[in-house]
């Protein structure tokens, strides 16, 4: 989702086969994490912790925890599926309907065009609303480095391990489909390794939707279309004007 790509989100679904130790830790930390993200959003409570987007026909879990229709199904297909925020066995709960209706009169306000809309209007006006998605772009750049002059000292740019698991030696495209068929439901906060071996990568900066910074910004070939020495805002416009070409 476009308009959830600078979002934090919190645990995932899962199984319960990793492990009970997890359950309390999860219960306590998704406690202060829901605290501090209404706290500093008050929109927070309509996220969904899955998709990070307004609610898709709201379902309440048994342990309490809301997520999306289509969410929550993801959720349950593994033999044990627990509860990505609290880690507690997960079964098919209830319709939301207390937060259906608040989200139908709840206004908010686009942070791209400043158009006033009801959040259950956010999910398809983010999608099609050229100044967010601008405004998205420039939070991912906020948070990278400026180029080093000296870029022949760089990581390798070649193969990358796997940011979730052990694996190591992916190719770009091989890590983005490495990723997507076995982490698409991981919302872990990762440092990307394509971007760490770049130049102007930030090696310390934890992306909060790997999965979507993933489909933004890695769907091309770096070693096709960047030329190393430009700066990042260069090297873009090459990349989009290049790839559009090829296309």
């Amino acid at each position: 989702p476009l308009w959830a790509a600078v979002l934090a989100p919190g645990l995932l679904c899962g199984s319960a086969l990793a492990g009970g130790r997890w359950k309390m830790a999860g219960v306590e930390s998704s406690s202060r994490y829901a605290e501090a993200s209404a706290l500093q959003d008050p929109l927070s409570r309509f996220t969904c912790p899955v998709c990070l987007e307004v609610f898709e026909s709201p379902v309440r879990a048994p342990c309490g925890h809301v997520f999306c229709t289509p969410c929550l199904q993801e959720c349950l297909k593994p033999i044990e599926p627990v509860c990505g925020v609290c880690r507690s066995t997960l079964s098919p709960g209830s319709r939301a309907l207390d937060l259906e209706k608040q989200i139908e009169m709840t206004e908010t306000t686009c942070d791209g065009c400043n158009k006033k809309m009801y959040l259950s209007k956010m999910r398809s006006h983010a999608a099609a609303c050229s100044k967010y998605q601008n405004y998205i772009m420039e939070g991912v750049k906020a948070v990278t480095k400026e180029p080093p002059r000296n870029t022949r000292n760089v990581p390798n740019r070649f193969t990358f391990p796997c940011p979730y698991c052990s694996e190591k030696n992916f190719d770009q495209e091989g890590l983005v489909e490495h990723c997507k068929k076995y982490h698409s439901m991981d919302a872990k906060q990762v440092v990307c390794p394509i971007c760490a071996s770049m130049p102007w990568g930030d090696p310390n900066y934890r992306s909060a939707n790997f999965m979507e910074h993933l489909q933004r910004r890695h769907q091309f070939s770096y070693d096709t279309f960047v030329d190393y020495d430009a700066d990042e805002d260069d090297m873009m416009a090459q990349v989009l004007l290049r790839s559009l070409r090829d296309q």
